[in-house]
């Protein structure tokens, strides 16, 4: 999708899930304590100055020379399962063949010593691959394979239970790594890889109890896929499919080329908290066609300078946005630890733009203008059901569509200066919007219905909000632009309790 409005693609392997229950325990947004002030957001430095691994071999562990090509893939093939692996300091290097990986065992751990580096010579695919699940790599630098577009380098099969802690996977094509269910990744370095830092997408299987922590993700889509497939939603710094229950949390995520974060297509129950999100060249955050989540504590700066300004220099009128919520809302009957999505307590300073609350009429599950084409709803197990005569009434009428509904955003702080920017217009917007319903002939979604919907009957809600700078408000569609006034006033009567300080800076 980038952030074309219009279109946007998925793999085509990529199933739709059924109901699941997510990981975490049960609370609601009532129970958070209500915060009082701006979030102070540790930066996660983790790329210039990574943690040592340990300098002589653990009692026990098999140790792996440099000097031998193939020795780790080969004494990996050789021991027992639950075997620990140290690398010695050096480049190690595979077998010459593409396909010369290491296939880990159930409980394998790999410890790199100080200055170990894995390196693929731009020859190999892959560095890890495999099912074994409950694999530790730690400590350890990944770098020069050449995996496919839309595949991965470390845990290349989306293999679960996978722990990465204080490794460096860089200057990779493809994605650095893939994910499983319960994987772990701690304050590790994804940098300029070829699509994206981690690509969260498990094929057969559905992945649950993720946590991306203290990581720094920088750099990443060195290979510019959007320039490459226009439009293909491919790109930035993580991408998430599916996935039921994520902590994303203190987390570094900067100067990628295209979205920094990117939940896209029935994810449900994300804890996206204590972030800084910065300098990415397109939105800091898109949550598309997804469930249920909380965005809080998170520090969101200058992002969204490029791909913003080169949509308004082609004159169109879209409110491209920092923060991208689209088809994307709070669902009490799909399980989580909050029945909405809650973005409280966040700093979005001086980025193109703010909020976008965004629901395209025509896209909807079994409708040919669904770029999702393969997946449903998440409250619809068969997408054949939706189509005439019963999806012109209830339950399937509701269903059948992801809904940009119960967005609650409150007590965030909004800064522009539009000097600091280089913009004169269509950076400085917040927007709730859909388009007019037409295609196909048969959507019971035509006309205004789903702009109507969003706009006043979906429980989008602003409020408790603080804004510095020249903000200007779109509903309904693109063409209704409010000031502070008339987005406070009847019919909207968005922002009770905010407050405005026009004037650019602070």
């Amino acid at each position: 999708m980038g952030i074309n409005w219009r279109r946007r693609a998925l793999p085509a392997a990529l199933l739709a899930l059924a109901l699941s229950t997510a990981t975490g325990c049960k609370s609601t947004p009532d129970a958070l304590p209500k915060p009082t002030t701006a979030p102070v957001t540790a930066v996660a430095r983790v790329c210039a100055k990574p943690a040592a691994g340990p300098a002589t071999a653990p009692a026990g562990a098999v140790t792996v020379d440099p000097a031998v090509t193939g020795d780790l893939a080969a004494k990996t093939k050789s021991s027992p399962p639950n075997t620990t692996f140290w690398l010695r300091p050096g480049k190690h290097r595979l077998d010459r063949d593409r396909f010369a990986q290491v296939v880990p065992k159930k409980g394998d751990v790999y410890l790199g010593a100080p200055g170990a580096v894995l390196d693929g010579r731009r020859t190999n695919q892959y560095a890890f691959t495999g099912t074994a699940p409950d694999v530790t790599i730690r400590y350890l630098t990944v770098q020069g394979f050449v995996a496919p577009q839309n595949e991965g380098v470390v845990n290349h099969d989306s293999a679960d239970g996978w722990v990465i802690e204080h490794a460096t996977i860089q200057n990779n094509s493809g994605a650095g790594l893939m994910a499983g269910a319960r994987q772990q990744v701690r304050a590790s370095c994804l940098r300029a890889n070829g699509q994206y830092g981690m690509n969260a997408y498990k094929g057969d299987g559905r992945i649950s109890g993720l946590v991306l922590e203290g990581n720094e993700i920088t750099g990443n889509n060195t290979d510019d896929w959007e320039r490459k497939q226009s439009g293909c939603g491919c790109t930035g710094g993580v991408k998430f499919w599916a996935v039921d229950g994520a902590d994303v949390r203190g987390n570094w995520v900067h100067d990628n080329r295209g979205t920094g974060l990117w939940a896209d297509t029935n994810n449900n129950d994300f804890l996206i908290e204590d972030n800084v999100l910065e300098a990415n060249d397109g939105a800091a955050l898109i949550y598309e066609t997804s469930y249920n989540a909380v965005v809080r504590g998170n520090t969101i700066r200058r992002n969204n300078w490029v791909e913003g300004r080169k949509y308004a220099d082609r004159g169109d009128s879209f409110p491209f946005a920092t923060v991208y919520l689209s088809e994307s809302g709070g669902e009490p009957r799909v399980h989580a630890r909050t029945d909405k999505i809650d973005i409280y307590r966040n700093v979005l300073e001086n980025n193109w733009s703010g909020i976008t609350l965004w629901e395209n009429a025509d896209r909807f599950c079994n409708s040919p203008a669904n770029t999702s084409s393969g997946d449903c709803t998440l409250l619809v197990k068969d997408k054949k059901r939706c189509a005439q005569p019963g999806i012109d009434t209830a339950p399937l009428y509701a269903d059948c569509r992801w809904k940009t509904q119960r967005v609650d955003i409150h007590d965030n702080r909004f800064v522009l200066d539009k000097s600091v920017v280089d913009c004169t217009v269509k950076c400085d917007r917040m927007a709730v919007l859909a388009n007019y319903g037409t295609y196909p002939d048969w959507s019971p979604y035509q006309g205004e219905r789903v702009a109507e919907a969003i706009t006043r009957t979906q429980h989008n809600r602003w409020h408790d909000n603080v804004y510095v700078g020249p903000w200007s408000f779109v509903v309904h569609d693109p063409s209704r632009i409010l000031d502070s006034a008339q987005w406070q006033a009847t019919p909207y009567r968005q922002d009770t309790g905010s407050t405005f300080r026009a004037q650019d800076g602070g």
